[in-house]
């Protein structure tokens, strides 16, 4: 063949050949563009994804290459790139004949599979979901490695448009992934057509944003519906007294646990309360009593840093959580949650409400409330103040200028004001410029850094890693700030437990308070716990330690110092809090402070005292019953039996059965394997 023969052969079987499947998507953070996913489906049926997204300087960016089998299971995967938190991902799955084996810096696992299974990648991208419902065709199930099993379920389908382009898509939901069903939808060849979180993190297909609110409105409806039942079924509304006998009662405002007591609860309000012995608790129709010898009834506890969604109505309850301060959220979501919650048509706590403000920027945080003048930082002050909000927290990206007078603004209308520290800003300015409270004690050790460390980025949990062992908490310099603190009245907002495995673990292993619930969760959320921190070497890893013992040892110097500290958490519902309180007691805050640190002193911060967080009669009756005595151990804490808000009756254990998880009783008897 001539040369130029052999030219136009190849260039022929070159045109004949498929080309690639390519789909693409954005990624958005409370309606901000983040970040971008591709998916590719090759000529040869394998397929290709590259997500990348960026959160405040956090986020992955990894290539995923997966080649199925005819049962569209994986045959081989691999994962590369880094995760959210920058570590180095290398994650692998292969299959051969019966034998399936895989990989990752967080597990390794080998099998011999007499069914088939699907492997469920730790890191897979969004667009890799629908690959389940093939997985799943035969029986609408399949078995998941290294464990667990998920149920595909189609819900629905609709028209949809936008920019002038309709199409037909399918609403699909997959059970045993986490405590609920997670949300997507597919086209018309069962590939992603979007995948809608609320309005914190949707991936859609490029000119289909506008569809969002939507598909979050259909997904918002079956969650209410369940949410609903939910409630039907296992609020326990009493038609007369409760009264509890015989039992341990905690004196949240003297901080003291009061013994052999008689607690008599009517309507939503306590009654009475007195010595068992010397009082006649009441008999008459549908008195319910309670024989509570063992036990401690404790005001329910409050969580002072959340950010809510629907499930974590039911996770605070559950765990003994009946308040709450939602430290940013979207406005319209958390009316709604709200307005469920205090109704009843759904599980939850009682919520008071923080307001995000923040600058524009690549490190902005999730929100559209976005200022970069006065006039537009002090009219969002005022709108949410209309809107009942109590409180505005300000972010790492905003104008330090705007700082003083946002506080002026927000103490006029009788508001509290708080926050991370804005970047080129330290602890102790933003306290002499309005600050009533500061969150994450890390913003605390950065103020020692000087205005050096970029605040916005990653760089703030890094940098009290790397300089915090060095920390002398007897320093001149921390004296002056801790009398700053002191004579400001500033309240610091710790969030202990959302740093504990930030600074003490690898990826691959949990940390202590993971260790201490990962039983009772669901298959696929206690891998999760295997996430690790940010550590990215073993000799950093000490260093963090290290840093993490002298946050904990701050905590203790906070406290001695009379500086208010409130028990918020900014993460897992119910368990969070627990933990919270774990880590104080190990910091060496006595328990008695820390169970009122938890009660009358997040309450006093709010102004509720004259109704709420102590067992008094005329108190609203928001009580847990704790078996065992707290006081003596903060770990039976976790040991909540029965949760009461507003005088409905709640039992933990039944909640926790509706997303998956085992009560502490059946967690106890459980073996990880």
């Amino acid at each position: 063949m001539t040369p130029l023969l052999l030219t136009v052969a190849l260039l022929g079987s070159a045109q004949n050949q498929a080309a690639p499947d390519t789909t693409r998507y954005i990624i958005l953070q409370a309606g901000n563009p983040a970040g971008s996913e591709l998916a590719v489906r090759n000529p040869d049926g394998s397929l290709y994804f590259l997500e990348e997204y960026n959160d405040r300087g956090r986020g992955p960016r990894l290539e995923t290459r997966i080649t199925l089998t005819p049962a569209g299971m994986f045959q081989t995967l691999a994962i590369a790139g880094h995760d959210y938190w920058k570590q180095p991902v290398d994650e692998r799955f292969a299959l051969r004949g019966d034998s399936a084996e895989w990989s990752s810096s967080l597990e390794k696992g080998r099998r011999r599979l007499d069914a088939p299974a699907l492997y469920s990648p730790f890191f897979g991208p969004v667009g890799s979901l629908p690959l389940l419902i093939g997985a799943a065709r035969q029986s609408g199930e399949v078995a998941l490695l290294p464990s667990g099993r998920a149920r595909v379920t189609k819900v629905g389908e609709r028209t949809v448009s936008a920019g002038g382009q309709s199409a037909r898509i399918s609403h699909y939901q997959i059970e045993g992934l986490g405590f609920t069903p997670t949300d997507f939808w597919v086209d018309t060849n069962n590939r992603l057509f979007a995948f809608v979180a609320g309005a914190w993190f949707r991936v859609l297909r490029p000119g289909w944003e506008s569809i969002g609110d939507a598909l979050a409105a259909t997904q918002d409806s079956l969650e209410k519906q369940r949410d609903v039942t939910v409630a039907r079924t296992l609020a326990d509304h009493p038609n007369g007294a409760v009264v509890f006998r015989h039992v341990s009662v905690f004196d949240a405002p003297n901080a003291r646990l009061v013994r052999d007591q008689v607690v008599v609860v009517r309507d939503n309000r306590i009654e009475s309360i007195g010595p068992d012995s010397a009082m006649r608790p009441p008999v008459g129709p549908g008195a319910r009593v309670i024989d509570a010898r063992g036990k401690t009834l404790l005001p329910g506890l409050w969580d002072m840093h959340t950010h809510n969604g629907a499930l974590d109505g039911r996770m605070h309850i559950a765990g003994g959580v009946t308040s709450v301060r939602d430290m940013a959220n979207d406005i319209d979501d958390l009316r709604r949650l709200r307005l469920a919650w205090d109704s009843g048509s759904a599980i939850g706590p009682r919520v008071m409400m923080a307001g995000f403000i923040d600058g524009p920027g690549p490190y902005a945080g999730p929100t559209k409330v976005l200022v970069s003048t006065r006039d537009s930082a002090l009219a969002w002050v005022d709108r949410y103040k209309s809107l009942g909000y109590e409180q505005i927290k300000l972010y790492s990206s905003l104008d330090t200028a705007l700082v003083r007078p946002i506080a002026e603004r927000t103490h006029a209308l009788g508001l509290r004001l708080s926050g991370h520290i804005p970047n080129h800003m330290t602890a102790a300015k933003a306290v002499q410029a309005g600050y009533d409270e500061i969150q994450h004690i890390n913003m605390l050790f950065l103020n020692f850094e000087g205005d050096s460390i970029d605040t916005r980025t990653p760089s703030r949990f890094s940098a009290p890693g790397r300089y915090g062992a060095d920390l002398d908490l007897a320093s001149d310099s921390v004296r002056a700030f801790l009398q700053l603190l002191k004579d400001h009245k500033t309240v610091i907002d710790l969030t202990l437990a959302t740093f504990e495995g930030m600074y003490t673990v690898r990826p691959g292993t949990m940390d202590e308070g993971g260790l201490r619930i990962a039983n009772r969760m669901p298959a696929e959320v206690r891998r999760g716990f295997l996430a690790g921190g940010i550590a990215q070497s073993d000799s950093e890893q000490t260093r963090y330690r290290a840093s993490w013992a002298k946050m904990l040892a701050f905590a203790k110097v906070l406290d001695d110092n009379g500086i208010q500290i409130v028990a918020g958490t900014d993460c897992m519902a119910g368990f969070c809090l627990q933990r919270e309180l774990e880590l104080y007691s190990k910091a060496g805050i006595p328990n008695a402070r820390v169970l009122q640190i938890a009660t009358w002193g997040a309450a006093t911060v709010m102004k509720r005292t004259d109704r709420l967080a102590a067992i008094r009669p005329g108190y609203l009756a928001d009580l847990i019953l704790v078996n065992g005595d707290p006081v003596a151990d903060m770990t039976n804490i976790e040991r909540v039996d029965i949760v009461m808000k507003n005088g409905v009756i709640y039992d933990p254990a039944a909640i926790y059965r509706t997303i998956g998880v085992l009560g502490w009783r059946e967690g106890q008897r459980a073996v990880t394997p």
